[in-house]
């Protein structure tokens, strides 16, 4: 398997925000978080990268116990995330800030390559290529390569961090609700991106509120309300569960469709 947690737990003082929350996520597949707001998916995508720690539970990532590795080491293992907001900075370009993701997997830091120390400089044109090659991925113009990220459209900033997370060359992605804020057409565009990212072998956990997308993309969902899993299974499976419809999804017509919309 290559993500498996089991019975992971998160409490805030009285708040239990997860609670004994098991998933597994395979390659090449979408698995895809739903449920309400304050449903737990966003502090569950937190435990599972490291950047909290769980009160319980167990996380495995390609048969090695993971369990409490900080984000940075789990980069080195293959997992990364992006985040419900961009995390972009003020002076870099589209290719500086993909290029930060690169480093964090190469051998020399990203300081010293800055600077071009010594044999730096052959590895900084690696991570370049390799950087490059993530923007390609996603779809950014090579135009765009010297702009500053930050003054780039919104729904080419969510490309720009899916690139920069595709430049760690992970095997397991996080998505935190990238579609948040897109526009109808740039979510449709985005869909495709999560699709061929998954059909190339990527394993991809997806948390997401736009239930076209979910539907459409997805092989596994995995429904959360109130910090428990209260359902998983096929989109098909999901959208006909009478828990998920009364905590989440909406009158059966309503789901129908959703269903028609995400696979037309």
């Amino acid at each position: 398997m290559t993500l498996v947690v089991e019975d992971f737990g998160k409490r805030y003082g009285g708040l239990v925000a997860v609670d004994r929350v098991s998933l597994t996520a395979r390659a090449g597949a979408v698995t895809a978080l739903i449920g309400p707001n304050g449903a737990g998916k966003t502090t569950l995508l937190n435990l599972i990268s490291g950047v909290i720690m769980s009160d319980s539970g167990t996380c495995t990532l390609f048969d090695e116990n993971v369990t409490g590795r900080t984000p940075h080491q789990l980069a080195h293992l293959g997992l990364t995330r992006t985040y419900q907001s961009p995390q972009l900075f003020d002076d870099m370009s589209v290719l500086e800030t993909v290029m930060v993701g690169a480093h964090l997997r190469g051998s020399a830091g990203f300081i010293s390559s800055m600077f071009r120390i010594g044999k730096t400089r052959r590895e900084e044109a690696r991570l370049e290529a390799q950087a490059l090659g993530a923007i390609e991925r996603v779809g950014l113009p090579s135009s765009l390569l010297r702009r500053p990220a930050v003054d780039l459209a919104y729904g080419l900033q969510r490309r720009v961090e899916i690139a920069r997370a595709l430049a760690m060359q992970p095997r397991v992605l996080l998505l935190d609700e990238p579609a948040a804020g897109l526009n109808q057409q740039e979510t449709h565009e985005l869909a495709g991106l999560v699709h061929s990212l998954a059909a190339g072998g990527l394993t991809v956990l997806l948390v997401e509120h736009d239930m076209d997308m979910v539907m459409g993309i997805s092989q596994h969902v995995v429904v959360m309300n109130f910090g428990r899993k209260i359902a998983e299974g096929s989109p098909a499976e999901v959208q006909k569960n009478q828990e998920v419809i009364d905590a989440y999804l909406g009158a059966p017509a309503e789901m129908a469709d959703a269903g028609e919309v995400a696979h037309a």
